[in-house]
């Protein structure tokens, strides 16, 4: 018998293994309004059933999405948003009152979980030491209703809240993190048999280090693999080692038995002329195969009976998101509804996609293999302009300027500890001197380069080191 090519191996494999299918991952879809063009959600709601989609989430609970997915059979993971984490925290009244108008009056809409809170530990308004306590009041409140059971808590991280993410078995959580938060967090997840959420994105560790990150490994297409010398496990794609890395991290402080969900994952379909990688083949060919992995189930290296619950960001492009152009495209759909690209949400679709494209060669060339990644969602700098700084524009006016703080300090990854009430930058507490701070660690952590230092026109590059009170900006990362 003549020796089968390695391509067409592969491809026999991805065919077995949906035909033997049985109980895989599921997938789902952040349905993320921060637009001004969205068809109403009575008309999304068609249009996730005609796509096979039964699990959403939203960033809010928001009275027309609860009513228009009543009856829909679609389970819904709804948000309690960060800037009500202190009123759920320091009252028990307010946890109570939210889960009644936000929860208990809709008991035909399918609500699965309470996200509390959004990647908090990033949060510019401090608001981490509120967490886990509103996340027990919320808790309290869903027992009153009966609801404990039906009804899971938790709250997505970031791979920034990572000490060290690379290799994966060297994963573990911010030390300063862990006995205020984590430690309590988790084992408040143990005890309600709920799971840890997690906002996982390979695009952004391939766009800060596509020199050294082969395109194939972020893809999920074939390649060497990567081998991991603290574990001896090989890796074939960039989300499995993220995942594995939270997981060895949760194994560190002994909660192995915690379960993942994976709430934000997803790729841009377009960008600007630095933002390497973001293109529609690439976010067709990430979401694509992603799906296969995780319907085809088998677990990660280090976890390989955890069947992942993932949701795909997001449904549409919101033409309202702060920062770079590629936060404004990583729908899987425009708001006219016509898809940006074609990609399968359920098994049945799988049976007819066939990912054909070919990776291109991004900086130093494709290599299988995995670099160090910063924080989850940075890079290696690249240093481009020595002894420069970006600061805030106080002209830009506050709700600019807050706007493109939350994005620097939420999803631009910005280190923006030092900002907190009682660090070390915290004074001046003005929304200038905060704001300029979190868009030169950006500005930083990007290398210096001059795109990275305008946030919608909220910023700007000088020469001299930036004076707010005592507080010393850094000139690299």
């Amino acid at each position: 018998m003549e020796h089968l090519p390695l391509a067409f191996f592969f491809l026999l494999l991805s065919v077995l293994s949906l035909a033997v299918w049985t109980d895989g991952g599921s997938i789902g879809v952040n349905y993320g309004r921060v637009a001004d063009n969205l068809p109403p959600a009575t008309k999304v709601v068609q249009l996730l059933k005609s796509q096979g989609v039964q699990k959403v989430k939203i960033y809010d609970a928001d009275p027309a999405v609860l009513h228009a997915f009543a009856g829909t059979g679609i389970r819904l993971t709804v948000d309690l948003p960060n800037e009500k984490l202190f009123a759920a925290a320091r009252s028990l009244s307010f946890s109570l009152d939210w889960v009644q108008q936000n929860v208990a009056d809709y008991p035909t809409t399918q609500i699965e979980a309470i996200a509390v809170g959004n990647e908090v530990f990033v949060d510019t308004h401090n608001t981490t030491r509120f967490l886990v306590p509103a996340m027990k009041n919320i808790h309290t409140a869903l027992v009153k209703h009966n609801l404990h059971n039906a009804i899971k808590i938790s709250s997505p991280i970031a791979l920034s809240a990572l000490q060290a993410s690379y290799p994966s078995s060297a994963g573990s959580f911010r030390p300063e993190l862990i006995e205020p938060v984590f430690k309590p967090m988790l084992e408040f997840l143990r005890q309600t048999g709920s799971y840890l959420m997690v906002n996982a994105y390979p695009f952004f560790a391939y766009e800060s280090n596509s020199d050294v990150i082969s395109l194939d490994y972020a893809l999920f297409r074939e390649n060497p693999g990567v081998v991991d010398a603290g574990n001896g496990l090989r890796y074939f794609n960039l989300f499995d080692a993220q995942i594995d890395a939270v997981f060895a991290a949760m194994s560190a402080l002994k909660y192995d038995d915690i379960k993942m969900v994976v709430t934000e994952t997803g790729w841009p379909s377009k960008g600007d002329e630095n933002e390497v990688g973001a293109s529609k083949d690439n976010a067709a060919a990430y979401n694509g195969n992603l799906v296969r992995r995780i319907l085809t189930g088998g677990g990660t290296p280090l976890r390989r009976q955890a069947d992942l619950t993932v949701y795909l960001f997001a449904l549409f492009n919101e033409n309202k998101k702060p920062g770079p152009s590629s936060e404004q495209n990583y729908g899987l759909f425009y708001p006219n509804q016509d898809k940006v690209y074609d990609v399968p949400l359920t098994v049945e679709g799988l049976k007819n996609y066939h990912d054909t494209g070919k990776s291109a060669p991004a900086g130093g060339g494709q290599r299988g293999v995995a670099a160090p990644v910063k924080g989850g969602r940075g890079g290696v700098s690249k240093s481009s302009s020595a002894n420069t700084w970006c600061v805030a524009k106080g002209e830009a006016g506050k709700e600019k300027l807050q706007a493109a703080l939350d994005f620097a300090c939420g999803e631009g990854g910005a280190d923006c500890r030092p900002i907190q009430r009682g660090s070390t930058c915290y004074d001046p507490n003005t929304l200038e001197a905060h704001a300029s701070y979190a868009f030169n660690s950006y500005y930083q952590m990007k290398g210096r380069a001059f795109w990275t230092c305008d946030f919608g026109g909220a910023a700007s590059i000088v020469s001299q080191p930036p004076k707010y009170g005592k507080c010393d900006f850094p000139t690299g990362y």
